[in-house]
């Protein structure tokens, strides 16, 4: 069997990080309970942490992202009826149909540059109450956008998009994937950005550095019921503040130290800009998502397995378009030593 290539530098994805020997150490000397009976201290600080950072009445820590998402459909639609989101959005590409098989919902795909609609898009998806159609329920909003190269909703966009909602009486959904990221970008508070949002939840496992977790948030209704799905859909973990102690670290420790990783994409992109055949603009790589084409005789599948070669892993994300994500575990040299092996590649 043939070996793995070594990597130095691993750019595929935020999800790659590994905690740190303090958060392991935070980790392992958790007090923990039973979370199903609201018995685990570790885990009822770190929901409390999140509603209060976000702004709701209350929380719950779930395994994953994709969960929180898809709880949130299930508690905020029912079957036959239709979320708009942007053609780009996770549950679209990323969660293996679970709109439809889980939560049996039509998903209206809207357009817009980089990741994000505007008002009067929402306002021409939203169906007319007519029998013939799927009841249009629920807005979605990416933040940060991932397949939109990172890029930040703009408050007044947000705000924007979501009174149109409320005007139709639609419930709103924030997917918070990589929010922390827009908070330190923008300055713009969490609770902020959620406001406007019926629902919200934030990644514990992206830049953020925790092995495991996330959080969905809202009201006490709503979180109510999502604890209800999470038994459902198989998320009791019992005795898991050893690793909802991973999330508290992070929101302790780990924010700020953002803006690092932010920064290092930033000289990736100046870098890669710089190469012959790479099409690029640094000015659009806002929080830490890099997204550029190559040109010339290799494809993005071939510069991938190249980079990969010399020790550096990106991710083919088409024919042409490659994309690599900064972390905690990239440090600035690293950075450098990336844009080595791609000038060995590109030239």
């Amino acid at each position: 069997m043939a070996e793995s290539p070594r990597i130095d530098v691993d750019l595929y994805s935020d999800t790659v990080t590994r905690p740190t020997k303090d958060m392991r150490r935070f980790m392992c000397e958790a007090e923990v309970g039973d979370e199903q009976k609201h018995e685990d201290p570790t885990v009822n600080l770190l929901q409390d942490m999140v509603a209060d950072l976000l702004g709701k009445e209350a929380a719950v820590f779930l395994p994953s992202g994709t969960m929180c998402n898809e709880i949130a459909l299930r508690v905020h639609c029912r079957p036959g009826e239709e979320m708009l989101a942007h053609r780009t959005a996770h549950p679209i590409h990323f969660e293996t149909g679970g709109p439809g098989a889980l939560a049996g919902v039509n998903i209206r795909p809207l357009d817009g540059a980089r990741g994000q609609y505007d008002a009067a898009t929402l306002e021409e998806g939203i169906r007319p109450d007519f029998r013939h159609y799927p009841r249009s329920r629920l807005v979605w909003v990416e933040q940060t956008s991932n397949l939109g190269g990172g890029s930040i909703w703009p408050l007044a966009r947000v705000r924007a998009v979501t009174d149109v909602a409320r005007w139709h009486r639609l419930s709103t959904h924030l997917d918070g994937a990589r929010l922390m990221n827009a908070v330190v970008a923008s300055g713009v508070a969490a609770r902020e950005w959620a406001a406007p949002f019926d629902s919200a939840w934030i990644d514990f496992t992206k830049g953020l550095g925790a092995p495991v977790g996330a959080a969905l948030a809202g009201s006490r209704e709503f979180i109510a019921e999502a604890w209800r799905l999470k038994q459902q859909m198989g998320g009791a973990m019992r005795q898991a503040g050893i690793i909802a102690a991973g999330g508290v670290y992070a929101l302790r420790h780990h924010v700020k130290r953002l803006a690092e990783d932010h920064a290092n994409a930033r000289r990736l992109a100046e870098g890669l800009a710089a190469l012959p055949g790479v099409r690029l603009d640094p000015a659009t790589v806002e929080t830490n998502i890099v997204f550029f084409d190559v040109g010339g005789p290799l494809d993005a599948p071939a510069v991938v397995e190249q980079l990969l070669a010399r020790g550096v892993r990106m991710g083919a994300m088409g024919a042409r378009t490659i994309r690599a994500v900064t972390h905690l575990d990239v440090s600035a040299e690293q950075i450098e030593r990336a844009l080595e092996a791609a000038r060995a590649v590109l030239r």
